[in-house]
C-alpha cells in the first residue's frame, strides 16, 4: 500500500502520481523587498530608515514557518539591472535561509514585479500555500487566481498601506499579516498612525 500524507488545509490524503509518498506541503514566501523598503521609508518614516528600523527578515521567515506549521521556501527578489548586487545583504539573506533572486530588466519593465508575477503563476499548479510580502496592486491578478479552494494565501504588509483592492479578496480567504503587530519584524516601535483593534490596544505604548 502506498504511503499518504494529510494536507493541513483540507485534511485529505495525498500521494504522488507514482504512488510514492508526496513531499510535505510547503509555504512559498515571496518578498518584494523594494516595495517593503519604499513603503517603510516613504509612508511610515518619511525618511530613509536607519539600520535598526529595517525589518528583520529572519523573523518574517520564522513567522511563515510557524504560521501554517510546514516548511517554507523563502524567496527574496532583488533588482540587479545595474549589473551589481549588494553582496553583504545577499550573503545575509543566504545566512537566514532565503533564496535571493536578482533579476535584471531588458527594457523599462518593472523587473521585480514581473519576476514575482511569473513566480506566483508558476505556484498555481503546485500543492502549496503562499505568503506575499508587498503592498503592490500589480499582483492582484495572480493573487486572485490563487485564493479560494483549499490553498491558503496571505499578504505580509503594513496593513494601512496595502492596495485597497486586496481587501476585496478577503471574503474569498485572503489573509493579512501586519509586519509590526502580527509578525514582530522590527526591533523598535514605528511611528505609525493606524486604526487599532481594541483587543490589540496597549496604552503603555503611548505613555
Amino acid at each position: 500500500m502506498s504511503e499518504t500524507r494529510t494536507t493541513p488545509a483540507t485534511g485529505t490524503q495525498v500521494t504522488a502520481p507514482d504512488g510514492s509518498p508526496a513531499p510535505p506541503r510547503r509555504t512559498y514566501l515571496l518578498v518584494d523587498g523594494e516595495n517593503i523598503d519604499a513603503t517603510l521609508g516613504m509612508s511610515v518614516l518619511n525618511r530613509r530608515p536607519a539600520p535598526e528600523e529595517r525589518p528583520r527578515w529572519d523573523r518574517i521567515a520564522d513567522f511563515a514557518t510557524r504560521l501554517w506549521g510546514q516548511p517554507v521556501t523563502p524567496l527574496f527578489f532583488l533588482n540587479a539591472t545595474s549589473g551589481q548586487m549588494p553582496m553583504p545583504f545577499v550573503q545575509a539573506l543566504l545566512a537566514m535561509g532565503y533564496r535571493p533572486i536578482p533579476v535584471a530588466a531588458e527594457g523599462n519593465e518593472k523587473v521585480v514585479d514581473v519576476a514575482i508575477q511569473r513566480t506566483l503563476a508558476a505556484i498555481e499548479p503546485l500543492d502549496g500555500d503562499v505568503l506575499l510580502a508587498s503592498h503592490d496592486g500589480d499582483f492582484l491578478p495572480q493573487i486572485d487566481s490563487l485564493v479560494g479552494g483549499d490553498r491558503r494565501v496571505g499578504v505580509v504588509c503594513f496593513r494601512e498601506f496595502v492596495n485597497s483592492r486586496f481587501a476585496e479578496l478577503a471574503n474569498r480567504g485572503l489573509e493579512f499579516f501586519d509586519l509590526e503587530s502580527d509578525i514582530g519584524a522590527f526591533q523598535v516601535p514605528l511611528p505609525r498612525v493606524r486604526i487599532i483593534p481594541i483587543g490589540e490596544f496597549d496604552p503603555t505604548l503611548y505613555l
